[in-house]
């Protein structure tokens, strides 16, 4: 039984979508927490871009839901100096792609707060951003950047694939004591639903899930690329290859226990993200898997991935992301080796 059904079956619970989730998890913690406050551009009367801060306006007015300028610099340096004095800001920037200008913001300031001041200040606040292909957007609006903030030390990057996770990521996220890339992969952010607890819960960030177990192939993932992973290894069932799928919901920092566990089951691994392939994390990954379970290799890994070139316009965008049959392709090539 999943987290999800078991909620359902303990309490009272909505039927959500993943953006619907996210707006759940905010209003849960804002009510929990009075320093809890939303803030970007048209989050407010607007509720978000994708609707994702629907009625906070109305229920916890101006002062805790904030209309911004369009300047994601500004956004990001006024939630940092907002946390640094005790507040719990949930900046939102509309889409990743526009999150350049307030990446100085983030990585100068955000991530070194704590180190800075040898521990005498936090950064407890949430960066929220839409990310990823597949709604046909125009450029800048489909990157898939988790690598940049993986990279920079002080930062988690957490990513939820289903709506109970969605809602439980982000109230751990809320309350942790230092910054949160909470990306959110707006390809599904309607695209099913589930149970999802009226109460207020969390789910630990760090700790991956085997969303399908197997015996012949450890395929490592997140985000939106997880349903289609999950399909592709319900496919090679068929023709006798068991997949385990491990969605690895945080990326920084790493579950390494649950992917070396999983690897040292099956001796064979893919790794399957959006980003382009050069400097993304399967590399991370593999590297990670040969360093601690070498002797348990028994295939190359194999690494399932966008390409290395600018997102494409709409008349590409089903090419350049990694789909079923890619996918299920890069699987039988680790299990047949």
């Amino acid at each position: 039984m999943s987290e999800a059904q078991q909620a359902e079956a303990e309490g009272e619970s909505q039927n959500l979508t993943l953006v619907q989730a996210v707006r759940d998890g905010l209003y849960g913690e804002m009510e929990r927490d009075d320093d809890v406050l939303v803030m970007g551009e048209d989050v407010g009367k607007n509720g978000g871009v994708f609707r994702a801060t629907q009625g906070l306006y109305d229920e916890f007015g101006d002062d805790r839901v904030i209309d911004t300028p369009l300047a994601e610099s500004g956004i990001i340096g006024t939630a940092v100096g907002m946390s640094a004095y005790g507040l719990r800001p949930v900046p939102e920037i509309q889409f990743l792609g526009f999150i350049y200008p307030g990446f100085d913001q983030i990585v100068s300031h955000a991530a070194r707060l704590r180190t800075r001041s040898r521990g005498r200040y936090t950064c407890p606040m949430v960066i929220r951003a839409p990310y990823g292909g597949g709604i046909r957007a125009p450029e800048h609006h489909s990157e898939s950047k988790e690598a940049f903030f993986v990279h920079e030390p002080g930062l988690k990057v957490a990513i939820p694939s289903t709506p109970y996770d969605a809602k439980g990521m982000l109230a751990s996220a809320i309350r942790d004591p230092d910054p949160v890339m909470f990306l959110e992969p707006k390809l599904i952010y309607r695209a099913f639903r589930e149970e999802v607890p009226d109460e207020s819960y969390t789910v630990p960030l760090g700790e991956a899930a085997v969303r399908r177990e197997g015996t012949d192939v450890s395929v490592f993932t997140w985000g939106a690329m997880t349903r289609p992973t999950i399909e592709a290894a319900e496919d090679l069932a068929e023709e006798g290859i068991d997949t385990e799928v491990v969605d690895l919901r945080t990326l920084s920092p790493l579950d390494e226990e649950t992917i070396l566990e999983s690897f040292k089951k099956t001796g064979r691994a893919a790794v399957v993200h959006e980003a382009p392939k050069t400097g993304g994390l399967a590399g991370e990954i593999t590297s990670t898997i040969q360093e601690e379970a070498l002797m348990y290799q028994e295939a190359p890994i194999e690494r399932v991935t966008g390409f290395d070139t600018p997102f494409p316009l709409y008349a590409l965008e089903d090419y350049y992301l990694p789909e079923a049959a890619r996918i299920t392709d890069g699987i039988r090539e680790a299990a047949e080796f």
